[in-house]
This record gives structure tokens, sequence and C-alpha cells, in this order.
């Protein structure tokens, strides 16, 4: 069971690392294509821009969920090393707690505003599901795509906690528990 579960968490991880690296590379191209087109052909396309930003939010918001995962996220290191170690384990799991939370306020939220988000980008086609298939539609993206990421990254990130919970609690128990820094991945 516990070899299932490290061969779901490497592989998740590898997948997201995998669509963070495909989306930096997107980010380039697109800025890349946008530049050259605008001052060698002086015509640039409308939607360079802004694939490059939603490239960037998308890359932000994996990586967040990675972060928390390998537990690189902001934390008081230095707080503690002077700590016992039971209270320093107390302190880590309150954060993931915290953590673990904020990711279902954005499932929440972000599920929410997704339903409700109007507008869409001019500039942008898209592909929808109509009629049991995939439609191609000209124009008229919808702006709540863009934002799909936030309840997705939040499901992500509760994930990530919660194995990082389970996972430090296991490792305390087994007499095996050490802090943050002083892990190798």
């Amino acid at each position: 069971m516990l070899a299932t579960v490290g061969f779901v968490d490497r592989t998740v991880k590898k997948t997201l690392t995998a669509f963070c690296a495909i989306l930096l590379l997107l980010m380039v191209v697109f800025t890349v294509y946008s530049v050259v087109m605008r001052y060698v052909f002086e015509n640039p396309p409308v939607w360079g821009d802004l694939l490059t930003v939603l490239s960037n939010i998308w890359l932000v918001f994996f990586a967040l969920a990675l972060t928390v995962r390998d537990k690189d996220h902001i934390a008081l290191d230095l707080i503690y090393s002077w700590l016992p170690l039971k209270a320093a384990f107390a302190i880590q799991q309150f954060w993931s707690l915290i953590i673990f939370g904020l990711g279902l306020i954005m499932i929440i939220y972000g599920m929410e505003a997704v339903s409700t988000m109007g507008g869409k980008y001019w500039e942008m086609w898209y592909f929808a599901w109509e009629d049991g298939g995939f439609v191609f539609k000209p124009n008229y993206m919808p702006k709540k795509y863009a934002i799909a990421i936030v309840p997705i990254s939040g499901l992500l990130v509760s994930i990530a906690a919660l194995a990082s919970i389970i996972e430090d609690s296991m490792r305390l128990r087994a007499g095996k528990y050490e802090l943050v820094k002083d892990l190798e991945n």
C-alpha cells in the first residue's frame, strides 16, 4: 500500500514538473514570437501577450503545489533549529494544516469564481464540447478558462499538504523525523 502511494506521489510530482517545464517553454515561445512579429514584421499577434501571461499564471499555481509537497515554501527554519524536535514538528504540522486549509479555500472560492466568471477574451479562439464532440470556436474564449487553475491548484495544494502531514507523522512515529531543512529529496 505504501509503495503504491509513493509511486503515485512520485508520478504526480514528475507530471507537475513536466507541466511547469512546458508552461515555461510556452512563455518563452510566445514572448519570442510576439517580439519578432512586433519588431521585425510589424504585425504583432493580439493573443501573444495574453498567452504569455496565462502560461505564467498556470506555471505559478502548479509550482505552488510542488513547493508545498517538497516543503520548499517559506518557513522559519532558524526558529525550528532552536526548538526541541517535537516542538518543531508541532509547528510544522500546524503550518501544513494552515496550507491545507488554504487549499480548501482555493477550491471553494475558485469553483465559485469559475462558475460566476463573466466576460470573454475577444482575441482568443478555443475548443468547446458540443453535441458529443470538440468544436472549434473562432473567437471569444470565456475568461473562466483562465482562472480554472485556482480550484485545480487548491486541490493539488490540499493533497500535497495532507501528504506532508501524513508522511511527517509516520516519520515521527518511526523515530526518523528530521527538520525540513535536513531532508534530502
